[in-house]
């Protein structure tokens, strides 16, 4: 964050979403992972809970910090879902 404007926003791209505090405590003002895939398949997504802050969505993480956690498009292990949609998202940034 040496050298960041603070005038402007600060975005991060990050694999995993469980490294969100770290974010945050930076500045950060929105992280865009992936990663949890959504869970996938019923009921493990309460196994990956415990790993990781979000599964999906947008989420908020101090005073300033978004997380916005994508469920992929894909899998892994069994080529199926339970209950975790595959998505395809698009971010469209706009001025304040």
């Amino acid at each position: 964050m040496d050298g960041a404007d603070p005038d402007l926003p600060v975005l991060l791209l990050v694999r995993q979403p469980k490294f969100i505090d770290r974010a945050a405590a930076a500045g950060i003002d929105l992280q865009l992972s992936g990663h949890t895939h959504g869970g996938q398949i019923w009921p493990f997504q309460y196994l990956v809970r415990i790993d990781q802050p979000a599964l999906a969505g947008l989420s908020r993480h101090g005073a300033r910090t978004l997380l916005y956690t994508n469920r992929g498009t894909g899998f892994w292990g069994p080529p199926f879902r339970v209950f975790a949609p595959s998505e395809i998202t698009l971010h469209v940034p706009r001025s304040r």
